[in-house]
């Protein structure tokens, strides 16, 4: 069986799967979002944090219970990595210094989970499980939970009570997140991924040389890394290490643990707001991008210029040699639309225009398929754009589910796709005239310019991926890049939130013959254009001094 095939058969698979829990995953998550009964456990857990569970929040209620939340949790696994010396199952590694500290707590919590440390040789048991493996579930959850405020948004009206933030938390953690990641952590350890509290091996290599080896629960924490689309690996290599990712069938699964949820998030979305075909139309304008990039990628690294790379039978450096190039390229496109930090291949070794195709997915704000909550969020903020510009075009007012977008509306809409650009651009700008990109860069030119902006990209945008020629862990980056991650994750949600309450208090509009047909292919055809055209201006003039140079040089 030829490469190529093989490469289509995988993905076919792949759709195929997601295809057929797309409906019962979100028909099961409406449910849990949309039901009034505690499970025992969770009334635990709300006694212990003094919540009220039935009570309902409007939206700066709901917004003071996430930055308060995701407060505590900087502040805990901050102090968690100071003095993880001092704790058990310490392994003999030293305390975390102060800036990567910050870097590293900022990260998971604003689920980004970029990485400037190897955490096979820096972060003990202890951290890895009671910290960043905790924090890649509730930070999983929020994420989520603010998604579903937005659609509460769009279902209610005449109140400004978007649900309460404490019990979509809880919900979103225990019934959805831990319940999957438990079973796939069970397919990976049967499938060859490691997972026990072993300290560190010693071993002689085959050349004779001494290697330590730090084991530990990967496979636990892999699960829930793919799934609520953090990112952080076990080990530096990420997923290309054997022990996170042992053969192809493991790769296919954590590729589908990337996408099952955002895939699945606008069925309930549908579900919620009465209109499973409205659920449709985003999911359809998903799949449309995420699929070009699918193909762009891999007919770009498959036709890689070059003796060697013909030889090879496309650019194969830096590439997952296990699972081939087709594989690599399905991998990341996916982490980098999902805002996962996840690879299973260096970014940084793919050939400039591909490696601009990675960086646009993260661009365009990480909505095809996006985030676990971040996408479906961001996705719906797009299709308020939409709506506004298809009613300018008409001269009508605009409406989206029953609801007028007016001056409001639009301004928060604006507000939102307007924080990560900035922070990517400036953040981008001051490394560059400060001289701070130029002193981490492994390489010059046009190649060494598209390591700063994908760093500031991934960071920003919540993604984590980083182009591995990039020098991350000085002072200046770690703070930096943690300030961006923090931003770009909490800033965003004020503005959905407030939209999220504005939207609820109005009083439905009844659909007249002028009326957009939103759940129509036309829309979603308008969707994607409007995504693809406001990505394209603002991030143009970057891509085209970083990979676009270097692509058609």
């Amino acid at each position: 069986m030829s490469s190529e095939l093989a490469d289509v058969l995988v993905a076919t698979a792949l759709i195929g799967a997601l295809a057929l829990v797309h409906r019962p995953l979100g028909d099961y998550m409406a449910a849990v979002y949309s039901s009034r009964k505690h499970l025992q456990v969770e009334k635990w857990i709300y006694r212990s944090v003094g919540a009220n569970p039935d009570a309902e929040m409007r939206w700066p209620a709901y917004l003071r219970g996430v930055l308060v939340f995701s407060a505590v949790c900087v502040l805990f696994l901050y102090l968690l990595q100071r003095v993880q010396d001092k704790l058990p199952l310490s392994l003999g590694f030293k305390a975390i210094s102060p800036d990567q500290a910050f870097n590293t707590a900022a990260s998971f919590v604003s689920n980004t989970n970029w990485q400037s440390y190897s955490g096979e040789v820096a972060m003990s048991h202890v951290t890895q499980t009671m910290g960043l493996a905790v924090q890649n579930f509730v930070s999983a959850a929020v994420g989520i939970a603010v998604a579903v405020a937005l659609v509460r948004g769009f279902a209610r009206s005449r109140t400004g009570e978007l649900g309460n933030f404490w019990a979509d938390l809880v919900r979103g953690t225990i019934r959805i997140l831990i319940p999957i990641s438990v079973i796939a952590a069970v397919i990976l350890i049967a499938a060859g991924a490691i997972q026990n509290f072993a300290g560190i091996h010693h071993i002689t290599t085959l050349s004779g040389d001494k290697q330590a080896i730090s084991p530990g629960a990967v496979a636990s924490q892999e699960a829930i890394k793919d799934l609520g689309t953090n990112g952080g690996g076990f080990f530096n290599a990420n997923s290309s290490h054997p022990f996170e990712n042992p053969n192809g069938f493991t790769n296919w699964l954590e590729i589908f643990l990337l996408l099952v949820i955002p895939f699945s998030l606008p069925r309930t979305f549908g579900k919620m707001v009465g209109s499973v075909k409205q659920g449709y139309a985003i999911v359809a304008a998903m799949g449309i991008i995420w699929f070009l990039a699918v193909v762009a990628v891999t007919w770009l690294e498959y036709a890689h210029p070059g003796t060697a790379s013909h030889l090879a039978g496309g650019a194969m450096e830096g590439k997952e040699q296990r699972f081939g190039e087709g594989n690599s390229s399905l991998f990341a496109v996916s982490t980098t639309m999902t805002s996962t930090g996840s690879v299973d291949s260096f970014h940084d070794s793919f050939s400039g225009l591909s490696g601009g195709v990675l960086l646009l997915g993260m661009m365009l704000g990480e909505i095809a398929p996006g985030g676990v909550g971040s996408g479906l969020y961001g996705m719906l903020i797009m299709a308020v754009i939409a709506v506004f510009i298809a009613g300018l075009m008409v001269g009508r007012t605009p409406e989206y589910l029953g609801k007028k977008i007016g001056t409001r509306e639009i301004k928060l809409a604006a507000c939102y796709i307007l924080v990560t650009p900035a922070l990517v651009l400036i953040g981008t700008a001051l490394a560059m005239a400060l001289g701070k990109g130029q002193s981490s860069m492994t390489n010059a030119g046009a190649h060494g310019f598209s390591e700063v902006l994908y760093a500031y990209t991934s960071a920003s945008n919540n993604n984590g991926s980083a182009f591995a020629g990039f020098a991350a862990n000085t002072e200046y980056h770690n703070s930096m890049l943690g300030l961006c991650m923090l931003l770009g994750r909490f800033l965003p949600m004020v503005f959905v939130l407030a939209l999220a309450g504005s939207l609820a208090g109005q009083q439905p509009i009844p659909a007249t013959a002028g009326t957009l047909r939103t759940e129509k292919p036309l829309f979603t055809g308008l969707l994607v254009g409007a995504i693809l055209v406001i990505t394209g201006l603002t991030f143009f003039p970057a891509l085209a001094l970083g990979p676009l140079a270097e692509g058609l040089a």
